[in-house]
């Protein structure tokens, strides 16, 4: 086909371009076929499935009952943290 190159590198140009063209084709199909598509839903719309997130009178077990020395020693930790 081509007298400068050698016989590997056309063969190596035709499958180079049926890849290019099998690309191309997928690409275009793959565009054509979401183009009729739904959108998916947003965030929003799927928010009442989450269930509603509990007040202060939650499970038993979600709380612990500290004693008074605990108390103090939550409070200076937290006095040691620095607030920016």
């Amino acid at each position: 086909m081509f007298p400068s190159i050698s016989l590997a590198q056309e063969i190596g140009l035709a499958v180079l371009l049926v890849a290019a063209l099998v690309w191309v084709a997928g690409l275009g199909h793959m565009l054509w076929g979401s183009r009729f598509r739904q959108p998916e839903p947003v965030a929003a719309e799927a928010l009442p499935m989450i269930p509603a997130q509990r007040g202060s009178a939650g499970h038993p077990m979600e709380s612990v009952q500290l004693t008074e020395a605990e108390e103090q020693a939550f409070a200076g930790l937290i006095r040691t943290i620095p607030l920016h």
